[in-house]
């Protein structure tokens, strides 16, 4: 069971990761597969991505038929169009194809990379006609270039010419609109031999195909707008949102493609060496064969050929690799003209594949595109010439005083630039959309709109419009699938009539292993695992505590009946117990909550008896100060107790702007070991006093005293970009840094409270990224304390310390080997924690290791207040490896002299979430 939840736990964190490294130009869409834990835990391993689209034309006459090479081979994914207008199907995997077409007289193009063209005219009347193509190896011509020692490459100066020609590309069409149709399968291909038996119960055995399907009608508008709109669908799992359209800017014409970056990038030939494969002739246009090879192989970077129209400067097709923490990617795209000078791509396939602890999978999908309606940008219709100034002559140009007409135009036909000329133009016109922009905030746009009968079309339905019939084994999977994803969805749902569906009565085992129960009307009670809760100190001895909230949530209109608010209200009790102080503690909250899609509130009021660490934001895990005590007996946690009555009020401005306000009335204790049971009793070590050691002075005769306290604290992220989904704004927090300011007063009462200080700090935490080559982590903070005369050690500024093997979650959220008491204090202290990755570095100058998924990274710390010494930490960690973990090696130094030695354990950098608070 830890085994299986640990599993749904890495599942959820890395969802995102995963998701957002899925190339397409077009179309494309990554669907999680949701079914049980450990299902959940094998989407992220497969990208059980299932999505496809089905054609609205039920037709009953058309073409049908294999695409095969001259030995037969079948050619999976071939692409079979419309001449001139790019419109068409793809062949299966097994080579077959369907294509419904209306009576008339059509010339049929069939594709495949690396293989030559064929145009067949075709007379449809109203039956099917089966025509079976063999396609002929694709002959490339050469140049009559001679390429020696010293000379460069002719790839060159085709590829400067279109990285040139990307912006334009890109910007070339103001607004298209075209029907989708994507097929996806994914199967797990071997899993550990232990597990085979549970996945058998789950319902999922090995090379068992999961697909979906499902129709879209696509617009984009510049800049970055995608609206949606479901004709169809019908998903394997979860059901909900299934969509390629937040991908469809992720075009190769930008610099990067989710992250990788594109062999068209105005930085690519930083990243990669071009040879010219040749050329051949197609429909009249002349296309160049580019092999793109990265200059240091390993992942974020492609590999594989690019064809180039000659002149337009346009992608005709990409056959590209790449990968992704150990996962190969594979893109395919072919694109056609759907006007003038305008190449779109048609046809897409992706293919993915790994192995992760044991199991591995692939999956393969494809999308077809279709009904183009285009309409292009009146300042980008000319065509412009562009000179490679770095080998081709440019023309001496005479002065002449340009017309009005001249001004207002960015291109003339024919008008002969450099490349740097053209770039020039480029940028300067895209500056001035930009500038336009009513909210230039928003780097994306998407709208999403399913048709009241998408999810209602029956298998009859699927069965007629479906250009290959499902297999035995796709239906099985629907079948199983559907069932599945009801359950799931239901838990996640605040449906009640979904979750009466899988309401179960209590049991005496759910006080030990947790549960949720639902009661109707947004209502429920979940029970916290009392298993979760049992650990030990040397204050309480062995201590178990139970936790639960009652729940009740709601959603109305607000005052504008437009927004829609969703108010909760949490009542949430806690019990604890020592065994050995034979002391019980009990708390009780009661917390509201009013969301809406761009604010939240939450206010509440919490009191009771209870210990904390005495710095609360808990350095060390319960967990695992109860493994260093019984086994090493090292009792890291130091405690107190608190009565308390504290209230609370968060309110966040949009997502950029946040305030917190606090308030608290508590009289403190300081606690004594009760125990010092261990396992190893005839250990030299003996337990520490539960009073922290401080530079700042002797703590043992410490008096907690009572407290009126008072905190307010503001965080801002100033420059923060959103995407949008259907009006909502979702940030990039990664585009903005997160500065923070707080301030903390203990107000001196006369026979109320008796400390007494004033505590002001600044922060600044970011993650700033590098391109492919690295990304740096910092969290700066700085303060002091304005008024010190009365401060409890629990007041103190705490850091965040480390003295297990075990390292803290968060690249920068912790120091590695500090002490977690040492150097608090009471005075001012400047504090930075750094964190550097890097692409390749040392050992992962060997391509092997790069492409496996390891990083290399170094950390730099630093600490210094009134009264330390200047204390850093150095150090290097492999990451990611095995996909999950990370090794960290340092030292510890003070006033540069060399302290100690650490090596740390812990999760991937990847895995770790960043949060605003």
């Amino acid at each position: 069971m830890f085994f299986i939840n640990f599993l749904s736990f890495f599942r959820s964190i890395t969802h995102q990761k995963f998701t957002i490294f899925v190339f397409t130009n077009g179309i494309n869409l990554i669907k999680m597969y949701q079914t049980t834990i450990l299902m959940n835990f094998l989407r992220i391993l497969l990208f059980f991505i299932a999505i496809s689209f089905s054609w609205t034309h039920l037709l009953a006459q058309g073409i049908r038929g294999k695409i095969s090479d001259a030995n037969d081979n079948a050619l999976p994914f071939a692409s079979v169009t419309i001449r001139n207008t790019g419109e068409g199907v793809a062949s299966n995997q097994h080579g077959y194809y369907e294509y419904a077409l209306s009576p008339g007289y059509y010339d049929i193009v069939f594709q495949f990379m690396g293989y030559a063209t064929r145009v067949l005219p075709v007379h449809i009347e109203d039956e099917w006609k089966t025509l079976d193509i063999k396609l002929e190896e694709q002959v490339y011509t050469l140049r009559e270039v001679i390429v020696s020692s010293g000379k460069e490459d002719p790839a060159y100066t085709i590829m400067r010419k279109a990285i040139a020609k990307a912006k334009f590309h890109r910007m070339q069409l103001d607004e298209y609109q075209m029907t989708v149709y994507i097929k996806g399968t994914g199967k797990l291909t071997n899993a550990p031999f232990f597990l085979r038996k549970k996945l058998k119960e789950e319902g999922l055995n090995l090379n068992e195909a999961y697909t979906s399907e499902s129709v879209s009608r696509i617009t984009f508008k510049q800049p970055n707008t995608v609206e949606e709109k479901v004709i169809s669908i019908r998903t394997s799992g979860d059901n909900n949102a299934t969509s390629p359209a937040p991908y469809i800017g992720a075009s190769f014409y930008n610099d990067k493609v989710n992250e990788a970056i594109s062999p068209l990038s105005t930085a690519a030939f930083a990243y990669y060496r071009f040879t010219y494969q040749g050329y051949f002739k197609e429909n009249g246009y002349l296309v160049n064969k580019i092999r793109v090879t990265p200059k240091s192989k390993g992942e974020l970077v492609f590999e594989g050929d690019l064809f180039i129209v000659e002149d337009t400067w346009a992608i005709h097709s990409l056959d590209l690799n790449t990968s992704l923490m150990g996962f190969g990617i594979r893109v395919n795209q072919l694109y056609a003209p759907v006007e003038k000078d305008v190449w779109l791509p048609v046809t897409h396939t992706y293919t993915f594949g790994g192995k992760f602890f044991g199991f591995s999978g692939e999956y393969v999908y494809l999308a077809s595109c279709r009904d183009f309606v285009v309409k292009q940008n009146a300042d980008l219709m000319a065509k412009p010439v562009i000179i490679d100034e770095k080998i081709e002559k440019v023309p001496e140009k005479e002065y002449s005083p340009m017309s009005v007409k001249e001004q207002t135009l960015v291109f003339e036909e024919n008008q002969e630039l450099t490349r740097k000329e053209f770039r020039k133009k480029i940028n300067e016109y895209e500056k001035a959309a930009l500038k336009e922009q009513k909210n230039p905030e928003i780097i994306s746009e998407r709208i999403y709109k399913v048709d009241t009968l998408a999810k209602k079309r029956d298998l009859a339905y699927w069965e007629t419009v479906r250009p290959v019939p499902l297999t035995e084994l796709e239906i099985k999977g629907y079948q199983r699938d559907d069932s599945v994803a009801r359950v799931e969805t239901a838990k996640a749902s605040d449906d009640d009539s979904l979750r009466s569906s899988i309401k179960r009565k209590f049991s005496p085992g759910d006080i030990l292993t947790g549960n949720t129960y639902y009661f109707g009307k947004g209502r429920n009670l979940k029970i916290d695992p009392m298993i979760a809760l049992l650990n030990f100190n040397t204050v309480e001895g062995i201590n178990l505590g139970a936790s639960a909230s009652f729940n009740w949530v709601k959603r109305e209109k607000a005052a504008d009946s437009i927004t829609t608010v969703r108010k909760s209200t949490s009542l949430s009790p806690a019990l604890r117990y020592g065994f050995a102080s034979r002391q019980p503690y009990f708390t009780l909250g009661l917390h509201r909550e009013f969301k809406t899609r761009n604010t939240y509130s939450h206010f509440g009021i919490r009191g009771g008896s209870f210990v904390y660490q005495f710095n609360e934001d808990k350095p060390i895990s319960e967990w695992v100060n109860t493994a260093y005590s019984l086994i090493m007996n090292q009792n890291f946690m130091k405690i107190y107790e608190k009565q308390f009555l504290q209230m609370w009020f968060n309110k966040d401005f949009g997502e950029n702007f946040k305030i917190k306000a606090d308030a608290q009335y508590a009289m403190r204790n300081i606690l004594e070991n009760s125990t010092d049971f261990s396992f190893r009793e005839a250990s030299h070590r003996t337990y520490s006093s539960n009073v922290p050691v401080n530079a700042e002075g002797d703590l043992s005769g410490l008096n907690a005293g009572t407290a009126a306290l008072t905190q307010f604290s503001v965080l801002w992220r100033p420059g923060l970009k959103y995407t949008k989904y259907n009006n909502r704004r979702i940030p990039v927090y990664s585009s903005a840094p997160l500065l923070r300011l707080s301030y903390r007063k203990a107000w001196q009462v006369d026979g109320f409270s008796d400390t007494d200080f004033d505590h002001l700090e600044l922060g600044v935490t970011h993650v700033k990224s590098f391109g492919v080559s690295g990304k740096l982590d910092y969290n700066l903070s700085a303060g002091t304390f304005l008024n010190d005369r009365n401060v409890g050690f629990m007041d103190y500024k705490h850091f965040g310390g480390n003295r297990t093997i075990f390292a803290n979650m968060g690249a920068v959220s912790n120091y590695r080997f500090l002490d977690y008491y040492l150097y608090s204090t009471r005075g001012a202290y400047a504090s930075a924690i750094s964190h550097y990755q890097f692409r390749k570095f040392l050992f992962t100058q060997l391509p092997e290791l790069r492409f496996s998924g390891i990083r290399e990274n170094i950390f730099f710390n630093y600490l210094k207040t009134e009264f330390s010494p200047h204390y850093m930490e150095v150090g290097y960690s492999l990451d990611n490896l095995y996909r999950i973990f990370r090794v960290e090696f340092g030292a510890a130094f003070e006033n540069g002299k060399y302290s100690h030695f650490g090596v740390r354990i812990g999760i991937a950098t990847f895995l770790n979430l960043n949060a605003d608070d």
